[in-house]
């Protein structure tokens, strides 16, 4: 996604553009697509040796695309006339070379949320004509952001200063609290600051289960790495590493275990295994290597090291002094690594692959969907709708439909997917989309999910009698379920006994 253009001529609106390509990037890879962060595409501007904030012709977008290995390009361009705000997209095709028709979505500026949101839907659903999410599920993405919570969001985005894009950021956590984007963004600030104290509180405000909790990890555990938290930083690599074994953070936990006196071979080896062209792995497996007193291996691996990169003056120097038998000590406790001054520090792996992580984790997706399609229909469709249970819970409301919607491919008769659909759809205020998903569920089977999305709409219409009738056949079904007993006691505060 390219920032689009501003052809409003207003220069104070310049900020927009990078808000769609943001807005589409995100949605995009929410709605399953592999998509380009800005960082990476900030990269391949640098290796081009091309401005950062060029607007490229289209010999010049093909040459970027084709440097980031991309299949499609969205760009696009906006105006904005009697306050309504523009926006047109059109997706090229790198294989062909062709530009699609135009997409076009249209609204007052105030409502420029929903514009994007739209324009990525309509962007996903011509990338993929059989793309069933609901439009309305995109536009309740974000729903509680605020458009000037995005917009200084943004602008911290684009920032240069480290120190300003702080002041943006904490604006923009200010105004939406609950829009973790920019707690990741204000955290990554204060790392590029080296405020590693405020860097690590602050990334420590996305959950576990946040879709940015790898990369926010990421850098809470280099803070903490910097100010000599090592168990805390191996603790947080060591999050990232169960969910996504990337070689650099493995390594990473393995330097942090190192400095509080473990031995981290295992890590480093492990790390060796995934990318054995790293020169860093092989020196830091080197050191490991020597603190257990096994020299021959030590010398193995730095030897491969210099392979890799024979200028390096620091392996050389360890590579010397390996090799000279007055400098070994004797370790009086073999199997343990030994405390040694002389040796040299692990190296750490500094920077987050955005692409690398993305892409990591879509490929474990793709080895989920080919174990999955090994197995019955109805047992596809019962762990989607766990995946998708598991989404809704975390309130990704267009990854959990994603997931009801394949579901349903699967199982056209899965009562849990259509109820998890319900509550998609109550979530994105369809009511009556919600209403007609529930009773579809409860007509191939009871089950309390459905009922109490019944519930919750009746008494959001001051229907008492029916929401009371709901939570009561929830409860037959489940007498302990503790939403069907929350709902229970909901409809009789407002004066309505349930039988």
């Amino acid at each position: 996604m390219l920032p689009f253009s501003n052809q409003t001529g207003q220069q104070n609106l310049d900020w927009i553009g990078e808000a769609a390509a943001d807005i589409l990037n995100r949605r995009l890879n929410s709605a399953g697509f592999l998509s380009i962060g800005r960082g990476d595409r900030l990269y391949a501007l640098d290796r081009l040796g091309l401005p950062l904030n060029i607007e490229p012709s289209r010999a010049t977008t093909i040459r970027i695309a084709e440097n980031l290995d991309a299949d499609d390009v969205i760009v696009g361009s906006y105006t904005l006339a009697n306050g309504q705000l523009s926006m047109k997209a059109q997706i090229l095709d790198l294989g062909t070379l062709t530009l699609s028709p135009p997409l076009t979505e249209q609204a007052e500026l105030k409502s420029m949320m929903d514009t994007l949101n739209r324009l990525a839907w309509d962007e996903a659903h011509s990338m993929d004509p059989g793309y069933a999410v609901a439009a309305q599920t995109f536009l309740a993405a974000d729903a509680p952001l605020r458009v000037d919570a995005f917009e200084a969001y943004i602008r911290g985005v684009i920032e240069e200063s480290p120190a300003n894009r702080v002041v943006h950021m904490r604006e923009a956590v200010r105004l939406s609290p609950s829009f973790m984007p920019a707690w990741l963004a204000l955290g990554r600030a204060y790392f590029a600051n080296q405020d590693y104290e405020d860097a690590a509180e602050t990334l420590g405000h996305l959950s576990k289960d946040d879709p940015n909790a790898l990369e926010a990890d990421f850098y809470r555990g280099l803070s903490f790495f910097y100010t000599a938290n090592y168990m805390k930083a191996e603790d947080a690599f060591a999050f990232v590493s169960l969910r996504l074994p990337l070689p650099e953070v493995v390594n990473n936990q393995g330097v942090a275990a190192s400095r509080r006196g473990r031995d981290a071979a295992p890590q480093f080896q492990q790390a060796i295994a995934a990318d054995p062209r790293d020169e860093d792995y092989h020196f830091n497996l080197s050191v490991a290597l020597r603190r257990r007193n096994d020299v021959p291996g030590a010398i193995r691996e730095i030897d491969e090291a210099l392979k890799l990169r024979p200028q390096d003056t620091e392996a050389q120097a360890f590579a010397t002094q390996l090799k000279d038998p007055g400098s070994i000590k004797v370790n009086p406790d073999p199997g343990k690594a030994i405390v040694d001054d002389s040796l040299p520090l692990e190296r750490i792996k500094h920077s987050y692959s955005e692409t690398g992580f993305r892409q990591a984790a879509f490929e474990m997706e793709q080895l989920q969907a080919a174990r999955l399609a090994a197995l019955p229909p109805a047992q596809q469709a019962a762990s989607l709708v766990k995946d998708g249970d598991q989404f809704l819970n975390r309130g990704l409301i267009l990854e959990a439909e994603r997931e009801y919607q394949s579901a349903l491919k699967a199982d056209p008769n899965s009562a849990a997917a259509h109820a998890g659909l319900a509550e998609v759809r109550e979530h994105s205020r369809d009511t009556d989309a919600a209403r007609q998903e529930a009773q579809k569920s409860l007509s191939l089977q009871p089950n309390v999910s459905a009922h109490l999305v019944l519930a919750r709409l009746d008494l959001a219409g001051n229907q008492l009698a029916p929401a009371a009738g709901e939570v009561s056949a929830a409860l037959k079904i489940d007498p302990n379920n503790a939403n069907a007993r929350g709902m229970k006691q909901a409809v009789e505060a407002r004066g309505q006994q349930v039988p």
